[in-house]
């Protein structure tokens, strides 16, 4: 390998600051196209999409949870996928093994969703195999094609209003890759983080940053961060880098 050179701890430090502004440039274009992500309009879902779940049929609103947001990735698993019926899409199980604890995605009202076009059995013997604890469907309809999967992979994200379904997002391809934190499946979301330093619509519901993270076993109780809203706490912190 052509190895770059070995400095001396001044020049390293240096490197690294020039390195680092760059990415500060990136991590803000990041969090502007998240906010204009958030802008985005709204696609009315009209059909009546059903789906099998363990426990048998249920609706596309069922898939929410009674929370107000869903995500919902089509996973390539079914007759015909290298490994059926035993294993899932390489890529799409390598995926599936970076996705953070559900419980911190759900304390902001969000719901992550698997679903394929195998039946529950198979998708109950190969979930259990891999440890995964995301909530998987089987398809019975055409919502994959008519949400842009119609086989491979990609990732839609929707918002329920009292009884009204809106697709708000859709990533495939190398899009998906990135996808696995809460960070990364919030920003593409239609609230976001819901924190009150992002750049949102008015009316958006967003809380102070810190206070609602908790430990994953413990969102029923009063967050341990609740002490980061006090004026005391936060002028200890300093202002907020970005």
């Amino acid at each position: 390998m052509n190895l770059p050179p070995v400095v001396s701890p001044k020049d390293w430090d240096a490197a690294r600051a020039a390195l680092l502004v760059k990415e500060k440039e990136l991590t803000r274009a990041r969090d502007a196209l998240a906010a204009e992500r958030r802008r985005m309009p709204r696609q009315a879902v009209t059909k009546d999409y059903r789906f099998e779940g363990p426990d048998g049929g249920v609706s596309l609103a069922e898939l929410f949870e009674g929370r107000s947001q869903l995500i919902v990735y089509r996973f390539f698993f079914e007759p015909g996928v290298s490994g059926w019926p035993e294993g899932g899409c390489r890529g799409c199980s390598f995926g599936a093994d970076q996705v953070g604890h559900l419980a911190h995605l759900n304390a902001r009202d969000t719901t992550l969703a698997y679903v394929s076009r195998a039946p529950q059995e198979d998708i109950a013997r190969y979930r259990a195999r891999m440890g995964w604890e995301v909530p998987w469907y089987t398809l019975t309809d055409g919502f994959d094609v008519d949400f842009g999967v119609e086989e491979w992979h990609g990732t839609n994200a929707f918002l329920k209003v009292d009884e009204e379904i809106f697709r708000t997002y859709f990533v495939d391809s190398r899009g998906d890759e990135a996808l696995g934190s809460t960070w990364s499946y919030l920003d593409i979301t239609a609230l976001g983080r819901q924190e009150i330093w992002e750049d949102s619509p008015e009316g958006y519901p967003q809380t102070q940053a810190y206070a609602w993270w908790n430990r994953h076993d413990e969102y029923d109780e009063p967050s341990v961060f609740e002490a980061a809203l006090k004026a005391e706490a936060a002028a200890q912190r300093g202002a907020r880098s970005t």
